[in-house]
């Protein structure tokens, strides 16, 4: 059958089809005359290619050098590269954190300015949340307020809820948060952001608790304890609602708990009457204190 623009294209299975990649069958030559092929015009040049006839041999490619006295970064008639829009962002070293280094001329960092990290202790219902995230509002630097339990939840399905039961899921998810937020406050802190983080470490699991931010974070990192009395923490827990709202019992137990900083010689404050504004400029003042005179721990 003859096609009116030549014969059909052969299948993609068969030899020379698209998928094929065998040689192409010879093909017999049809006898008489034969009309001469068509000229085939030369592609064009891709877009933006220089036109006209090649340069001599040895002449200098590429743009033309800048005139005397141009400014830097001059290209003549290309664009010089544009800086990235995003900005730079430094990553954190594997180095832990070191204590801010005081200016030149001064003793003690400025408190007031110094990029620090500081770790809020308390049990529940002390506060810790509500007087981190005012310390950081009120800064006259920039920093950043990172919260344990806020971490801990972006676990969504499979979340480890500690109130149906500590076991070994609920565990490792608190090391995985507590090395999550480590690695925040060392990006902040290498990018001149403060920070405070707040969590729930008891003084009679030192390796795990006190002793895992110092791994995570450095020894720059500032530790204090926030402790009211029972009855103050056992209203404010009555005030809390889904899985951050504890038994009595269990507020009891970790108030308990956390009596044993008395005698570890890091800073307390007892916010017992004391209003969220009050107990973040008293924060203010112990950190100052820390940094003239860091605790040992």
């Amino acid at each position: 059958m003859q096609h009116p623009g030549g014969a059909p294209l052969p299948s993609p299975h068969q030899p020379g089809g698209a998928g094929a990649w065998a040689e192409p069958q010879a093909r017999s030559i049809p006898s008489g005359p034969q009309r001469p092929p068509a000229p085939v015009a030369p592609p064009p040049p891709p877009q933006g290619a220089p036109t006209g006839p090649p340069p001599p041999q040895g002449a200098p490619t590429g743009p033309p050098p800048p005139p005397q006295g141009a400014p830097a970064g001059w290209t003549g008639n290309h664009r010089a590269p544009r800086p990235e829009t995003t900005g730079h962002i430094q990553l954190p070293t594997g180095n832990p954190v070191a204590l801010p280094t005081p200016p030149p001329g001064t003793a003690t960092p400025d408190a007031a300015h110094a990029a620090v990290a500081v770790l809020l202790i308390g049990p529940a219902g002390a506060g810790k949340t509500s007087v981190a995230r005012h310390w950081a509002d009120i800064r006259r630097v920039p920093t950043a307020h990172i919260s344990l339990d806020d971490v801990r939840e972006w676990v969504r399905s499979g979340f480890a809820d500690p109130q149906q039961g500590w076991n070994d899921h609920s565990e490792a998810q608190y090391r995985l948060a507590r090395r999550t937020c480590g690695f925040a406050a060392r990006n902040f802190l290498a990018n001149g952001i403060s920070c405070i983080l707040d969590d729930a470490v008891f003084p009679d699991r030192p390796v795990v608790g006190l002793g895992g931010w110092k791994r995570h974070v450095g020894p720059g990192l500032l530790p204090v304890v926030l402790l009211p009395g029972l009855e103050i923490v056992l209203e404010r827990n009555a005030q809390r609602s889904g899985n951050r709202r504890l038994t009595d019992e269990e507020v009891a137990r970790i108030h308990g708990r956390m009596a044993g900083w008395y005698s570890s010689g890091l800073p307390i404050i007892d916010n017992s009457q004391h209003d969220v504004a009050t107990t973040a400029r008293m924060l203010d003042e112990v950190v100052a204190r820390s940094l003239a005179s860091p605790p040992a721990w």
